[in-house]
């Protein structure tokens, strides 16, 4: 694997490679990337991603250049296209971690790359190394992902994070995904297609409290502003989910919340405090799971 473009292009004897590295890498200091540059390129604002992968680079012994609003701050506001932007950072770097607000930007990206390419998110595509830190995250905190009934909630439709991880629970034994959107914002014969030709069972519905008592995982989301062409069509689907401490006393003993933030009304600050909040603990095991996919990546 050269180039990180979609989460279809793990399999599952990589990733497992992937996270005994990144445990390996918790215990025991790294400098192997010393001398090695990563660019972060980032046209979408970002503060988790682009830190988290930054800060991974920088535990390795690497170095990094970076900029953190390339659609105003860098020649694309003169009118380069991402593709000489690419050829002309391959200068520059070992390898370039990319945000962009276009689906299928990575994969153009890749197509004159010299150097790795990261996506780090693409408009409403993929976002492959969060699905990767989700994964890591449901193994770190319940022991497993074979066996595993997550509950995948939110908007669903624009969802990128949801769509990652989808294609690599796919890989997975005994899985079922239940689907909590509204109807609008349901999640796209794309990923259903994919999940029934890998025999990964799933349901939908519009109910979170129907469901939140027999899930493992409620991967809960946020209500994407920044995806609606209106204020008043987001502001319909605003607020349609919202776990407060109540609904938390409804779920499973041993059973987790996970978010890929950030969050805005959909998780309560009340429930921080509950051993099943996972979702700042996805921050932390972010960061390794990066340190090891850059080091399989440039070592």
């Amino acid at each position: 694997m050269k180039h990180v473009i979609e989460s279809q292009q793990f399999t599952r004897d990589l990733i497992d490679k992937l996270f005994r590295l990144a445990h390996k890498l918790e215990k025991k200091p790294d400098n192997s990337l010393k001398g090695k540059i990563m660019a972060s390129v980032f046209y979408e604002p970002s503060t988790r991603t682009r830190f988290s992968f930054e800060s991974a680079m920088i535990r390795l012994g690497g170095n990094v250049i970076t900029t953190e609003n390339a659609k105003e701050f860098s020649s694309a506001a003169k009118g380069e296209t991402l593709e000489d932007s690419i050829r002309v950072i391959n200068n520059y770097a070992d390898i370039i971690v990319l945000r962009h607000h276009e689906q299928g930007a990575s994969k153009r990206a890749s197509l004159v790359s010299g150097v790795p390419i990261i996506n780090a998110g693409d408009g409403i595509g993929q976002h492959p190394t969060q699905a990767l830190l989700d994964l890591y995250t449901i193994e770190r905190e319940l022991g497993k992902i074979d066996g595993t009934v997550i509950a995948l909630v939110g908007d669903l439709k624009h969802g990128r994070t949801i769509r990652s991880l989808a294609y690599l629970l796919g890989k997975y034994k005994n899985i079922h995904i239940q689907f909590v959107s509204p109807a609008a914002l349901r999640v796209g014969s794309d990923i259903k297609d994919y999940l029934t030709r890998h025999k990964v069972s799933y349901s939908e519905t519009d109910d979170l409290e129907l469901v939140v008592s027999s899930v493992d995982v409620v991967y809960q989301t946020r209500i994407q502003k920044e995806r609606f062409t209106t204020t008043k069509e987001y502001l319909k689907y605003k607020g349609c989910y919202q776990i407060g401490t109540t609904l938390v006393k409804q779920m499973k003993k041993k059973s987790i919340i996970m978010h890929p933030l950030p969050r805005v009304d959909e998780i309560l600050s009340e429930v921080d405090a509950s051993p099943k909040a996972a979702y700042f603990k996805q921050a932390r095991y972010g960061v390794l799971v990066r340190m090891a996919l850059l080091k399989y990546l440039l070592s």
